[in-house]
C-alpha cells in the first residue's frame, strides 16, 4: 500500500497497469487498494501541480503567508479559531506550527490591496487573533517536492568530426 501511495503522489496520472508493473502485484489489486484508499479518505483527490509563472494571465492572483499569533480557547486550544479562520475564502492552507507564531496561512488575493484588506479588516479583527505578520509571495523555486524551473534548453551547436 505505501509504495502505491508513494507513485500516486509524485504523479497521480500513472496508471494502475504502470503500478502493478512496479509493485509487482496485479491490476486488479492495485485498483482496489486504490479505491480502498479513496473510500477511507487517505487520497483525499487528484490534482495539478501548475508553475503559475508560466501562465499569461494579466489577473493572476497574489499569494500571501501570514504568522498569526492566537489565544487558544479553553477546551478548544487552537481548533476552534483555526476553524473560523481557514472557511475564509481567502485562506488556501492553514497550519498549526510550533514557535513564535501559533497558525501559518497561505491566503491569495486578486492583488496587494485585497490581501491586505483581508487581514486588516477580518483577519486581524477576530477575538482571538493577537497579531498578524503577512509575507508576500515574490516567487516560487520548489513546491511540494516539485521544482518550478523549465529545463533550458542547450543552444550549443552540435560538431561532429
Amino acid at each position: 500500500m505505501k509504495e502505491i501511495l508513494e507513485i500516486l503522489e509524485k504523479d497521480a496520472r500513472t496508471t494502475p497497469q504502470e503500478i502493478a508493473k512496479s509493485v509487482k502485484k496485479s491490476v486488479v489489486t492495485v485498483k482496489n487498494t486504490i479505491k480502498k484508499l479513496e473510500k477511507d479518505g487517505v487520497i483525499l483527490k487528484y490534482k495539478t501541480v501548475l508553475n503559475r509563472e508560466l501562465i499569461k494571465d494579466n489577473n493572476r492572483a497574489v499569494r500571501a503567508l501570514i504568522e498569526v499569533n492566537i489565544a487558544p480557547q479553553r477546551g478548544h486550544g487552537f481548533d476552534h479559531i483555526a476553524e473560523r479562520i481557514y472557511r475564509f475564502p481567502e485562506v488556501v492552507s492553514c497550519y498549526l506550527l510550533s514557535g513564535t507564531y501559533d497558525l501559518l496561512l497561505v491566503v491569495e488575493g486578486k492583488d496587494i490591496q485585497a490581501v491586505s484588506s483581508f487581514v486588516s479588516e477580518r483577519l486581524a479583527t477576530l477575538d482571538n487573533v493577537r497579531g498578524t505578520v503577512t509575507h508576500f509571495l515574490l516567487k516560487k523555486y520548489k513546491e511540494d517536492g516539485d521544482v518550478l524551473k523549465r529545463a533550458e534548453r542547450d543552444k550549443r551547436i552540435a560538431i561532429s568530426f
